[in-house]
């Protein structure tokens, strides 16, 4: 179900599933390299998360192994916990599932999105939207295995989005909670911007609930994201490398509350933080530590108006004190209106997705009505 929150002060979404509420129904989404456990749990302390997603866990014909399935299950406290999956054996796919439930997922996610060459190749991914029986039969098999909500990321199509509405639809009917739509198509990686009317399409076409995900660089994006498609609740990925604060000022904006506005000081604070925690993570190997934080860095530096020449300097460095000490000399006593980080994107450094930006060229005709199509 979903609350009628989409302008400012009408009280951020929620989404009701079985044994789990999403409140507020704004979502970490899942982002390989990144959303592992440290960064689950900085992001979640940071406020305004209802659901935090893993990088995807990759299921071949192999089971999965206990320490795989506790890394991927480590939770923040009191946020639920999505664990995705990859793959498209049916039988390790409901295995794994069942597997993940026991070791504690809230919510188990299936990956149809990964838009990757590899990915394609292993027919996983993105790809698996290219074949709708055998999608029915891993979701169906999936389904019976596992009493948690069972859902799906899927982007518009892999070549052109002219199904997108059947392979809803198909999703729906095998048996999934909750679907999660980026209206790019494989092809398109993440170039162009975001079509938010395939979002209002997919909403149409199916009865459970949508989440919408896609250029929601601003925490305003989220709200009008919702007010555009309709869409239950927001899913946000590189938008919250960027700006970790992004969830916190979109629930505040949603509860008609001054959305936080962060300032130099914070912004520091946030990369020694990270920095500490992935230190933690590698063991104290600083040269693993020191390629993660520089990979985070490339995000966060795009609040920054010089967020290029900062880069260009401290990608150089092969030392973590030094790279700290250079970029708190020259960010910490930053104001906040330096920074492109508060709620209304007054800098504009990002364009944002909308239900005005056009199809990319060949995505195909999506139709509102309702698809008829089972799978």
């Amino acid at each position: 179900m979903r609350q009628d929150a989409a302008k400012p002060g009408a009280g951020a979404p929620t989404i009701t599933l079985a044994r789990t509420t999403l409140r507020p129904a704004f979502v970490l989404a899942p982002m390989e390299g990144f959303t592992h456990a440290e960064l689950r749990r900085i992001l979640a302390s940071r406020g305004g998360l209802g659901l935090v997603c893993t990088e995807f866990v990759r299921v071949t014909t192999a089971p999965l192994g206990r320490r795989m399935s506790r890394d991927a299950t480590d939770r923040p406290p009191e946020t639920p916990l999505s664990v995705q999956v990859m793959g498209r054996e049916i039988e390790r796919m409901a295995e794994a599932a069942e597997a993940l439930e026991r070791a504690g997922a809230d919510l188990i996610d299936l990956n149809l999105g990964c838009p990757t060459p590899r990915a394609a190749r292993g027919g996983v991914g993105a790809a698996m939207l290219l074949d709708l029986e055998l999608l029915h039969r891993v979701i169906a098999a999936m389904r019976s295995t596992v009493s948690v909500p069972l859902t799906a990321k899927m982007r518009a199509g892999f070549d052109d989005a002219s199904r997108v509405l059947e392979i809803a639809s198909c999703i729906e009917s095998a048996g999934a909670d909750l679907l999660t739509i980026h209206p790019r198509r494989r092809r398109d990686a993440f170039e162009g911007v975001a079509d938010w009317r395939i979002i209002a399409a997919v909403k149409d076409a199916v009865s459970i609930p949508v989440v919408g995900n896609g250029d929601v660089w601003y925490a305003s994006d989220a709200l009008r994201m919702l007010e555009e498609t309709g869409c239950d609740g927001v899913m946000i990925g590189r938008p919250a490398l960027r700006n970790p604060w992004i969830f916190r000022q979109a629930t505040e904006l949603a509860e008609g509350r001054e959305p936080f506005v962060p300032t130099g000081a914070d912004w520091i604070a946030h990369v020694v933080e990270f920095a500490d925690a992935l230190h933690e993570r590698h063991e104290g190997r600083e040269a693993a530590t020191l390629a993660k934080l520089k990979e985070m860095l490339r995000f966060l530096a795009r609040a920054l108006p010089d967020g290029r020449e900062l880069l260009r300097t401290v990608l150089r460095l092969d030392s973590l004190t030094e790279l700290l000490h250079e970029v708190e000399s020259r960010v910490a006593n930053r104001a906040a209106d330096a920074f492109d980080l508060d709620a209304f994107g007054s800098l504009r450094l990002e364009r944002s997705g909308g239900s005005a930006a056009p199809l990319a060229p060949g995505s195909g005709r999506v139709s509102p009505r309702r698809s008829s199509v089972l799978c």
